[in-house]
């Protein structure tokens, strides 16, 4: 019970000291003069013998003398503060032998009056060159401490300014964060209703030429796709191998519209399986390749998918055979960039700021070649085990 309570006042005064300038004077004063009167009482009442009530009233008193004397000090310190540091030293070292003179004579005459000590006053000498060096180790304690309260506060400043800065540092990333998040989910979905759109188109186109049963093919193949680019968050990276899975999905979609005459060749690196790329990433490349080769070509054609990991960075190249070259008049694909390859050149701008090339040629012997030269990316293990089973070609 007595613990608890001592517990409980130590931890009042140090809340009261560490919260309170005035109640720390109060209590580097009351410590220092006490730790004075006990210092003089061992050295010279009990060394001396001189263990009397006035003795001990006699130490007890200067110590009081000395507190008051002190906080005049104080003041005088206190007002002489913005002062040069040779006006205060001068001025300083005065008022201490004016007020170690005036402790002197009090404390003498204290003693002369508490005790039969007739000769103390031959003495003077001593007892001054003793109060000049206590009140010289007040005005050290009284500077350090106010320097070291100084530096404390300028410390505690530096701390908020700095927790200021970076408070305001997360908000501007975090805002950065959500404003990047937003525009690769705005680009994501872009995809859907271009891709929508075509084959909305291709479906209409089947049912008009009476290929009722295709007509429904299609249709449950782009709800097996928008189902699996609804269930996939567009601002996270799946495996290369999960995006050619989804891939699967859209060709098979193509595939009922083309028949024999789309043909696919996919060589995939078993490592560059294993590397992160944003979901749907090539799935615009391959709908381009679709609208402007396969789709102008009576024959049909051929799509090459190639992905390897060279150096740290995973390449990626698409090509197409292209146009039927045997026509008449070639149809050239404009040079402006389509819907498709500017919207993956935009969303690989924001995850990866210039950290990617994707560049687009037409072959010598005809059709496109798209590259994708980008950073490699390997999924975490526990990621990779709770990685839910991605759509697989049928």
């Amino acid at each position: 019970m007595y613990s608890a309570m001592i517990s409980a006042l130590n931890q009042i005064v140090k809340t009261a000291i560490k919260q309170d300038a005035t109640h720390r004077f109060w209590f580097w004063q009351a410590s220092f003069w006490l730790f004075l009167s006990a210092v003089s009482f061992v050295t010279l009442t009990l060394w001396y013998s001189h263990v009397t009530l006035a003795n001990v009233l006699h130490t007890l008193l200067q110590g009081l003398l000395g507190l008051l004397f002190s906080v005049f000090l104080y003041r005088t310190f206190d007002k002489m503060w913005d002062k040069s540091v040779s006006y205060r030293l001068c001025v300083g070292m005065l008022v201490v032998f004016f007020v170690a003179f005036v402790w002197t004579i009090f404390r003498m005459q204290a003693l002369s009056l508490l005790t039969p000590a007739d000769e103390v006053w031959m003495e003077f000498g001593g007892w001054y060159f003793a109060s000049i060096f206590i009140f010289l180790c007040w005005t050290g304690l009284f500077h350090g401490i106010r320097y070291y309260e100084l530096l404390q506060s300028e410390h505690e400043t530096m701390l908020n300014a700095e927790a200021a800065t970076r408070k305001e540092h997360i908000k501007r990333l975090e805002a950065q964060s959500v404003a990047r998040d937003a525009k690769l989910k705005m680009l994501r979905y872009q995809l859907n209703p271009h891709f929508l759109c075509n084959t909305l188109n291709a479906i209409n186109s089947l049912i008009e030429i009476e290929e009722a049963e295709k007509a429904q093919t299609m249709t449950v193949q782009l709800s097996q796709f928008l189902r699996h680019s609804l269930d996939n968050n567009p601002d996270t990276k799946i495996t290369l191998k999960e995006e050619i899975a989804a891939l699967n999905l859209y060709l098979e979609i193509e595939k009922t519209r083309f028949a024999d005459r789309l043909h696919i060749d996919f060589k995939v690196d078993e490592h560059a399986n294993k590397a992160l790329v944003p979901s749907l990433l090539l799935q615009p490349i391959i709908e381009n390749s679709m609208k402007h080769a396969i789709s102008q070509n009576e024959l049909g054609g051929t799509i090459e998918l190639r992905a390897d990991i060279n150096q740290g960075r995973l390449i990626i190249v698409i090509n197409d055979t292209g146009a039927t070259l045997s026509r008449s008049r070639i149809i050239k694909r404009k040079q402006k960039k389509s819907v498709g390859l500017e919207n993956t050149e935009q969303r690989l701008s924001v995850l990866y700021d210039d950290d990617y090339q994707l560049t687009s040629i037409r072959r010598t012997e005809g059709g496109h070649s798209t590259c994708i030269n980008m950073p490699l990316e390997l999924p975490d293990l526990d990621s990779d085990r709770n990685r839910e089973p991605q759509p697989q070609l049928a």
